[in-house]
């Protein structure tokens, strides 16, 4: 029986994730508190930071280190996720990639993952150290290219290069391929912009990743009304970069082996379910889940409500299961 949750997207309008109220109100109305900073990483960039951790009496039962995707950032709707996991006990992080959201950067430009996943790794191990007592359980949530950073930090995490385990993660429309993969001559001029001029907006694709990816049209109205959402084309350089990621992590599902939970759209067009179905197969994790909502796109969120309800109801009651098990064990 999955659990009953409300969001607090049910909250939201079209003009603001917090509806009627104060981002201060929001958070008392959620019995959560917030908290933000900017870090400096190695490369000199001012990353901004922030995280939301229950009021009591509710206790921390865990840490859930939460990874936006491709144009996206950790405020507006994607924090209302951080908002729903902290109501049932987590303590939650989130870090705007390099050119996203109020961090440093050439916007929606990521020539190189590698740099973002070591941004990701700092920040997480920094929080958890600070907010989260090392007998609690640790996850990672990842939305799209969020997913698939999330892959490439379990993949660290076997070799023995995080901080602290990850006892799992949530995939959310994870980015394990794309779905209007370029061919070809395509392919080919992709790579020779990428090299070229890395920062051209070259990069043909079908429409904007807010109509692609939000079904409900107050919710798309909303994700438009964030100053920080880019609808432009891609750069040559973030494309190219992207379809290398998804070649890099096809070629190693198999050596995947923290438990997971793939939650993924079937209508979705930017993220290839298939591959999803694919990573879920040949994974080599024992406790692995997959579930393909077949009329949902890309943004799970920005269906309607009762759906958004019961996916997310689906994933708290996955993560609580294995939290429980976690400190039970202690």
């Amino acid at each position: 029986m999955v659990l009953k949750i409300t969001h607090p997207g049910h909250d939201a309008n079209e003009t603001s994730p917090f509806g009627s109220f104060t981002a201060d109100e929001f958070y008392d109305r959620h019995a959560v508190s917030h908290g933000s900073e900017f870090i400096v990483n190695a490369r000199g960039m001012r990353l901004f930071t922030q995280w939301w951790i229950p009021l009591p009496p509710t206790k921390v039962i865990g840490c859930i280190a939460m990874i936006h995707g491709y144009t996206g950032e950790t405020n507006w709707g994607f924090q209302l996720t951080a908002i729903l996991f902290a109501k049932h006990g987590f303590a939650v992080c989130g870090i705007d990639h390099q050119g996203h959201g109020y961090s440093d950067g050439l916007p929606t430009h990521i020539p190189d993952v590698n740099p973002v996943v070591d941004d990701c790794v700092y920040f997480f191990d920094m929080f958890r150290r600070r907010h989260v007592p090392t007998h609690l359980p640790s996850f990672l949530y990842g939305e799209s290219l969020g997913g698939a950073i999330a892959l490439l930090i379990s993949l660290r995490q076997r070799k023995g290069l995080i901080e602290r385990p990850y006892n799992g993660m949530v995939l959310n429309g994870a980015m394990c391929g794309i779905m209007d993969k370029p061919t070809g001559a395509r392919k080919h001029l992709i790579a020779a912009a990428a090299w070229l001029i890395p920062t051209w907006r070259i990069v043909p694709v079908r429409g904007s990743i807010v109509d692609l990816s939000v079904k409900v049209e107050w919710k798309r109205k909303l994700a438009l009304a964030n100053p920080k959402q880019s609808v432009k084309r891609p750069r040559a350089g973030t494309a190219a970069e992207l379809l290398r990621i998804c070649e890099e992590l096809q070629s190693k599902f198999e050596e995947i082996d923290v438990p997971f939970f793939i939650v993924h759209g079937g209508r979705d067009i930017v993220c290839d379910p298939k591959k999803a179905e694919e990573f879920y197969e040949r994974a080599s994790s024992v406790d692995k889940t997959i579930r393909v909502y077949p009329e949902m796109l890309h943004q799970i969120l920005g269906e309607p409500e009762e759906s958004v309800s019961m996916v997310f109801g689906e994933i708290i009651e996955w993560l609580l299961t294995r939290s429980a098990d976690k400190v039970a064990a202690v």
